[in-house]
């Protein structure tokens, strides 16, 4: 019989409904898992579903992580029902291009709420938690964190806020002997680029120039990324780090 690498480990997942968190999820549950299954909406209701006609353990908690009592339900869901939190992923986040001159201050903030402040929220919810586990938080960037993406100026800022904060939270809490990491991807081929794609006046040929970007050629799947945050869920002399899964954009 196959070693579930994360037998009786309780994750919490955010933004679980599609793309990365999907493929986290599901690879999570499939390691052994039981996994606490986030959206804004009820996508991630079928993830946690299929999850546990697949004889793993799920539970769906819907909510705008940007929302303090949505970033407690998460967090208190998990403990109530498994009694215990090994691993947070804050992978819940938001893309709304833009140039410091044409984004709205609506668009800036609703970024920085999504993408950063979640991140605050569910961790100081989860780390009382954690230190009990020893557990560990793996934070979602971006390629965008690293160097600058073209129309991206608040969702750049957004994810090298994340690789800073990975860092500080890292060295504040490694005498608690919670590790803390972050995940890098470049482009991925989910959901959320196809309905990025579907808006520029000429998809097909936006989808080619997006695939230049990389050196090797081609989009990310999910699953690779997934695979990248298993990795840092499962190395105990990682910490502090930001791993670049990203097809060579930051060479």
């Amino acid at each position: 019989m196959r070693k579930m690498k994360l037998k009786d480990k309780v994750s919490i997942v955010t933004g679980s409904g599609a793309g990365i968190g999907e493929a986290t999820a599901s690879l999570f549950a499939q390691e052994g898992s039981k996994v606490v299954c986030n959206s804004v909406t009820d996508s991630a209701a079928r993830v946690a579903q299929r999850i546990n006609a697949n004889g793993g353990s799920a539970v769906f908690v819907q909510g705008d992580v940007s929302e303090v009592r949505a970033a407690e339900a998460i967090v208190s869901t998990a403990v109530k029902k498994y009694g215990r939190l090994d691993i947070l992923v804050n992978n819940a986040g938001v893309v709304i291009p833009g140039t410091v001159e044409s984004m709205s201050l609506e668009d800036w903030d609703r970024t920085m709420a999504v993408n950063v402040r979640s991140v605050y929220l569910l961790s100081r919810f989860a780390i009382p938690h954690l230190k009990k586990t020893k557990g560990t938080i793996i934070n979602t960037a971006s390629v965008a964190g690293l160097k600058g993406l073209k129309d991206r100026a608040a969702y750049g800022a957004s994810k090298g806020a994340i690789v800073s904060l990975t860092k500080a939270m890292a060295i504040d809490l490694i005498d608690d002997k919670i590790r803390v990491n972050c995940i890098c991807p470049g482009t991925i081929d989910t959901p959320s680029l196809a309905s990025r794609l579907s808006k520029f006046p000429d998809p097909a040929a936006a989808r080619e120039q997006f695939i230049k970007r990389q050196p090797l050629g081609r989009f990310g799947t999910a699953t690779e990324v997934a695979e990248g945050i298993l990795y840092l869920a499962l190395s105990e002399f990682t910490t502090g780090t930001a791993l670049s899964i990203d097809g060579g954009m930051t060479i």
